[in-house]
């Protein structure tokens, strides 16, 4: 390596009003590296990335782009320093074209200053011609998913002579197939000098991509170190100063009695679908990308209507076409996107917590304050949750803890069944045992529990059975010791045929 870091920086401390984000965190990247940043959810690894990007200013401390002082005061000074970054929400346009994204604000224009879009079409499948993957520049970016749209945005960077290229989270929204795509252009520009900072939960990812980890907590350096050098359980106590015993916890084996059935279920991306979800069982429920898992949830819970096919619960067959009925009927439902479809961000945790179970919570003719507030208190205190009042804004809390509100609001109601989407997505490794414990405390004491997810060792970790589903059908239900990654990933694949194993029908 180039003993020149790329980017570099020294004791840089920030602070909010309340709150010390970074307190003297040193950090450097060199060229042709792949620098992980992890730690837990407040840790300082978003401050410490728009630090570095511009989008905030140190109290104190010193950056340095390669090897020279800077003052980085807003992403227009960073992108001139060749500093990009690629957010969660990307920052494209998705009804411009390919092109249009790649080369806003520097499109080639001719002398009279019309835009030459033959040579600026030209030179966008020049710039991604080494990322193994079929775009036409021509196209409307919307046309296109989130990982094709991931690429359009890192050769917009790669456009603007960027040598420095921050990942916020990158993978949250895509699946294994388009991550390991990633993974290759990443690769590819770690051989051409580039320095790459990999801000992830995921430390699946972490160990398969970066050369270095540096760890945070609660604003401070805990150590940086060769991912070769190292392991996930070193990382996760650093992390969280403790030991994970269990990320995934104890199955006790309790299935009973049918609380969900859907028999012949169709409706938007899925068709003829069997599943049935028991008491004291966590279903899990795995597919690729567009394989319709997250539709059919919808439809169960009554956020998408159903096109054919019964719904049972408790073995009596029900009319549900709104999530109110299903709520009425003992269901409970954990959305993919919290933020948008789950939490009032701008409301308080109390608002948040009491929202559906208002009616048990009020008088007769009046709201109950008291009651509210007690009920508030009693889900923080349960849920640990981390928040200085009842009365913070959830908006301020971190993604562990918002998702923890997400329990909550549903959990005062004892729901029979849950189903959870993606309920780890986007919070640390500690956050995530909690709600795995969570979940299977939830089954222990009789629930039924739906468990969506695209991450194969949770599947491993949390299911007591496997659904598969592939372009909108159940194709396989595993038992749990049947439930091995290879297997699953074959049947989402469609390339698994074993003789011995049941049919589908005959798992239900």
């Amino acid at each position: 390596m180039n003993e020149t870091p790329l980017i570099e920086a020294r004791a840089i401390t920030k602070s909010f009003p309340g709150t010390l984000a970074l307190d003297k965190v040193d950090f450097q990247l060199m060229p042709g590296e792949i620098h992980a940043l992890v730690g837990e959810n407040g840790a300082g690894k978003s401050t410490l990335m728009l630090v570095m990007a511009g989008v905030y200013q140190p109290d104190s401390g010193e950056l340095l782009v390669s090897g020279q002082p800077v003052k980085i005061r807003d992403p227009q000074e960073a992108q001139v320093l060749g500093i990009s970054t690629v957010f969660q929400d990307l920052a494209l346009a998705p009804m411009m074209s390919v092109a249009e994204n790649v080369f806003t604000n520097s499109q080639p224009v001719n002398k009279v200053g019309f835009v030459r879009f033959h040579d600026m079409y030209k030179a966008t499948a020049e710039a991604l011609k080494d990322f193994d993957v079929k775009i036409n520049p021509q196209t409307p970016l919307y046309l296109y998913n989130v990982a094709v749209q991931q690429i359009v945005e890192i050769a917009r960077a790669i456009q603007r002579n960027a040598k420095i290229l921050i990942f916020d989270e990158p993978t949250s929204a895509i699946g294994e197939r388009e991550t390991e795509r990633l993974f290759n252009c990443l690769q590819q520009l770690r051989e051409q000098g580039l320095g790459i900072i990999y801000v992830s939960h995921k430390l699946d990812e972490v160990f398969a991509i970066s050369d270095r980890v540096t760890v945070l907590k609660d604003g401070k350096l805990v150590g940086t170190v060769k991912t070769s050098e190292t392991n996930k359980d070193a990382i996760v106590h650093m992390m969280v100063g403790r030991e994970l015993n269990r990320l995934y916890p104890q199955r006790d084996g309790g299935r009973r009695e049918p609380v969900l059935e859907v028999k012949n279920l169709s409706g938007h991306r899925y068709s003829d679908v069997h599943l049935t979800v028991h008491s004291g069982e966590i279903l899990c429920l795995f597919g690729l990308t567009g394989s319709g898992r997250t539709e059919l949830a919808q439809g169960i819970f009554g956020n998408e209507p159903i096109s054919g096919g019964e719904i049972l619960v408790e073995n009596k067959p029900v009319q549900i076409r709104h999530p109110s009925d299903a709520m009425e009927l003992g269901m409970a439902y954990i959305p993919e996107d919290r933020k948008r479809d789950g939490l009032f961000l701008e409301k308080t945790l109390r608002e948040n917590i009491v929202v559906t179970c208002l009616r048990a919570l009020s008088g007769l003719v009046f709201i109950n304050p008291a009651r509210q507030e007690a009920k508030a208190r009693e889900s923080i205190t349960t849920l640990q949750i981390r928040a200085s009042s009842i009365e913070q804004r959830v908006t301020s809390l971190s993604g562990g803890n918002q998702q923890k509100v997400m329990f909550a609001k549903w959990l005062a109601r004892n729901p029979k069944l849950l189903i959870a989407d993606e309920p780890t997505r986007g919070i640390d490794v500690g956050a995530k045992a909690e709600v795995h414990t969570l979940l299977r405390q939830l089954a222990n004491q009789g629930a039924a529990v739906l468990l969506i997810s695209s991450e194969l060792p949770e599947i491993m970790g949390m299911n007591d059975r496997t659904a598969v589903m592939r372009e909108g059908r159940v194709v396989g239900i595993l038992d749990h010791i049947e439930a091995t990654q290879e297997r699953i990933a074959a049947f989402a694949l469609g390339t698994y045929e074993d003789e011995k194993l049941p049919r589908v029908e005959d798992r239900l």
